[in-house]
């Protein structure tokens, strides 16, 4: 291996990205978490709060603190304030990628995101190891997590499809978390191919 690697873990929810970072985390590896991290971003970062009073709704920070149910429920109703609220988040988020990744000496680093096309972040990575499983199982696992109803994972799964990138990382690579195939040998391929 010659040179750094960031590779992105992707997949709609219930897939398993998370399931996929924890494994390569005991193996050493280094995973930045985009969800955790962007809560971190905007409950700490002052500029962050001061350009969601602005441009998406003056009453969701009080007293410092994000009203999460208020923005929650401007963004899903506003399609100007969710563009918004992404435009902010999303290049928060890839400016604190880009400097954590330039802080480690790491070869092979990873970044688990949802949303990899639309967050841009498939620009910043070099590899997408995207992880799939079956809807009905995705829909079980959604639903012994959140204690959501199946209509509810339903509705988030087919948000996630609907969007079309119209793009593809030309590097991608598939795990399959269908509870049958074993994953750990499918992440040591993927890993001694990134040796060669």
């Amino acid at each position: 291996m010659n040179d750094k690697k960031l590779i992105a873990i992707t997949g709609g929810i219930g897939s398993g990205k998370t399931v996929v970072s924890k494994m390569l985390i005991a193996m050493g590896y280094e995973v930045y978490d985009c969800d955790s991290r962007a809560k971190m971003l905007m409950d700490n970062d002052e500029n962050i709060k001061a350009r969601l009073v602005s441009e998406v709704h003056p009453e969701c920070v009080i007293c410092g603190v994000i009203d999460r149910k208020l923005l929650a429920a401007k963004v899903f109703s506003d399609a100007d304030a969710l563009a918004s609220l992404n435009r902010i988040v999303h290049s928060a988020v890839r400016a604190d990628l880009s400097d954590w990744s330039a802080e480690s000496d790491a070869r092979v680093k990873f970044v688990e995101t949802a949303i990899l096309y639309q967050s841009d972040l498939d620009f910043m990575v070099d590899e997408v190891w995207e992880v799939v499983a079956p809807v009905d199982l995705r829909i079980e696992r959604v639903q012994a997590r959140n204690n959501a109803t199946r209509d509810e994972v339903m509705s988030r799964i087919s948000v996630q499809e609907a969007y079309d990138p119209g793009r593809m990382h030309p590097c991608r690579r598939v795990l399959v978390n269908d509870g049958a195939e074993p994953l750990l040998p499918q992440i040591e391929h993927y890993l001694n191919l990134l040796s060669k």
